[in-house]
């Protein structure tokens, strides 16, 4: 088994696909993937986070890779609708989730961290949580992050093809 079979990496935002649509329209490098539940995602490539970061502000401590800036751009879009900012990285087992979700442009849920072995919160994990806000809802079988198929990619890389 490689390493890429024993690690999970998404850094994106995630909302409506209508919404991401509409929003990203004026972005160079912003590719929207449509997921399921009438979902998408907008992978964090390091072109867009370039692309976004505002070299004025300072950049947020509670994520690794949230461009500077990047968060009121991401309140701004909520004025449409409820968007997530995703960091979920894991490694054999072990990882750490961070996520957020603006909504009517202000901060709706969180920022949200997760950094295993903590034990799961009742609620669930913070991407699920997420997805939950954002209308997603859990299969018989799947909770939110696979009913929306957020696992048929392990990077964030290979969304982008």
């Amino acid at each position: 088994m490689g390493d890429e079979e024993l690690s999970y990496v998404l850094t994106a935002v995630i909302a409506r696909t209508s919404l991401l649509t509409a929003v990203t329209k004026g972005t160079a490098t912003a590719h929207v993937v449509e997921l399921r539940q009438g979902l998408a995602l907008v992978p964090m490539s390091a072109a867009l986070s370039d692309e976004v970061a505002d070299a004025t502000a300072e950049r947020r401590t509670d994520f690794w890779n949230l461009p500077a800036g990047f968060d009121r751009v991401l309140a701004d879009w909520s004025k449409e609708g409820p968007v997530a900012y995703v960091e979920s990285e894991y490694f054999g087992g072990m990882g750490e989730e961070n996520v957020a979700v603006w909504r009517d442009g202000q901060l709706a849920l969180g920022p949200l961290h997760l950094v295993e072995p903590e034990p799961l919160p009742a609620e669930g994990t913070p991407v699920c949580r997420a997805l939950r806000e954002l209308g997603a809802v859990a299969g018989t079988r799947d909770d939110e992050f696979e009913s929306v198929g957020l696992g048929e990619h392990r990077n964030t890389e290979s969304w982008l093809t």
